[in-house]
């Protein structure tokens, strides 16, 4: 007997897939039937979870799938729900309650593009529900967050692409291969740039615009007063909601950095960093930083706003360099030579969406699956958990622990404002 899992029901069901109490639910009626395949002539029905920037961004670009349809659309945002409601026109509804999204038994799977305190959320109730999930990166606000993630996608086989869609761009793709394939000689070091954090003004608290639930864009973190700054783009730069420059774009170059290194599904053994924060203003995140990672195959990486931009990889013979539509090699005529058979070649993904697309019909794992995206993001977390704590932290990628520190292992899960939980 099928068993439907309500609003009420959600709030006490939240941390059970990682736990491994969740009560397992299948939503019937979708087009992917029980087997979750579909000819490739069925249309995919998605569910938009925040539709903001990057979610107003998505939209447009699965609109223009011949294979999706758009069923509805949700944001706490009035103005934009109903904005992004109106441009998939007729069929499409509208909701400020994501959990009422997720109850739709027609909807397959689901974009999440939420500011990233809610993400965890959202896709273990997605999970739950029986959908699919593609996740806006940074994955998760905290480390705990995405062992919870990975477990809840594997328990309900669920096909979760992150948004880290550098990985479906080519320069990387190939420049990760030459180094994997040993043409720099044995990889030493990696650079990544991510540039520097910004310091905020003294905007004053006000009442929330109208048509805003600010209660439940904070949902899981800390109640406060409304405040501009601290709403939709720039919630990047607190704690509460995000982790400033170093997941934001550490979320990209970081993975990327991993790729390279052939690390994507473990992490380094220590970290350590310094950095500086703002001094006045509300902002909270690191504004200048340098952090440096060890790797158990003695490979360091370098992620610092001093770095050029992008991601390189220096070995004993040479050095490749990525970023976006850039791939530069030395020596020079190495980006233009070809890969072996012999050689290394990695997940090819030519478009990042298409990928997850392609993957929801034939159940594989797409390139960058949550526990990639997992990983990745950790060592962004870690790298702030050395910022803030200001000495050098010695890593287990196995247990996804501090090595004999319980002061820093308090840093890997934050409180959930009730009634909330993970």
């Amino acid at each position: 007997m099928m068993r439907k899992l309500t609003r009420r029901q959600f709030f006490g069901h939240t941390a059970a897939a990682g736990a491994g109490l969740a009560i397992p639910y299948f939503v019937p009626g979708s087009v992917l039937g029980a087997n979750g395949k579909a000819p490739a002539s069925e249309k995919i029905v998605l569910g938009f979870i925040g539709v903001g920037g990057m979610g107003g961004g998505h939209l447009g670009n699965f609109l223009s799938q011949p294979d999706v349809q758009v069923a509805a659309v949700c944001d706490v945002d009035e103005e934009r729900r109903l904005e992004r409601k109106a441009r998939v026109g007729e069929g499409c509804a509208a909701y400020n309650d994501y959990r009422e999204l997720l109850e739709r038994k027609d909807i397959d799977a689901v974009v999440i593009a939420t500011p990233d305190h809610w993400h965890a959320l959202t896709s273990i109730h997605a999970c739950e529900a029986g959908k699919d999930i593609y996740c806006e990166k940074p994955l998760t606000l905290t480390i705990k967050e995405g062992r919870a993630m990975v477990k809840a996608a594997r328990r309900y086989g669920r096909i979760f692409q992150v948004g880290s869609q550098q990985r479906s761009a080519r320069e990387f793709r190939f420049g990760c291969e030459l180094v994997r394939s040993g043409r720099i000689g044995e990889l030493q070091t990696i650079r990544v740039g991510i540039g520097g954090g910004p310091t905020g003004g003294w905007d004053p608290d006000t009442e929330p615009p109208p048509g805003l639930d600010w209660n439940t864009w904070l949902g899981p973190a800390p109640w406060v007063p409304y405040n501009r700054s601290r709403c939709h783009y720039t919630f990047r730069w607190f704690w509460d909601y995000s982790g400033g420059k170093m997941t934001d774009w550490g979320a990209h170059h970081n993975d990327i950095a991993q790729w390279g290194n052939g690390t994507s599904r473990s992490g380094p053994i220590w970290v350590k960093g310094t950095g500086e924060f703002p001094r006045e203003g509300l902002y909270e995140t690191c504004t200048h930083f340098e952090v440096k990672y060890r790797y158990a195959n003695g490979v360091e990486l370098i992620c610092s706003n001093k770095n050029a931009s992008g991601c390189r990889f220096e070995g004993a013979n040479g050095w490749v360099h990525t970023n976006r539509g850039y791939l530069e090699t030395c020596p020079p005529e190495l980006k233009d030579e070809s890969l072996g058979p012999d050689d290394v070649h990695l997940y090819n993904s030519p478009n990042h969406r298409r990928n997850w697309l392609e993957c929801v019909k034939t159940r594989q794992r797409p390139i960058c699956d949550v526990e990639i995206g997992h990983r990745s993001i950790s060592i962004c977390h870690m790298g702030n958990i050395a910022l803030r704590i200001g000495r050098t932290l010695q890593w287990d990628p196995e247990t996804e622990q501090f090595v004999n520190d319980e002061a820093a292992n308090r840093w890997l899960e934050k409180p959930y404002r009730a009634p909330w939980h993970l």
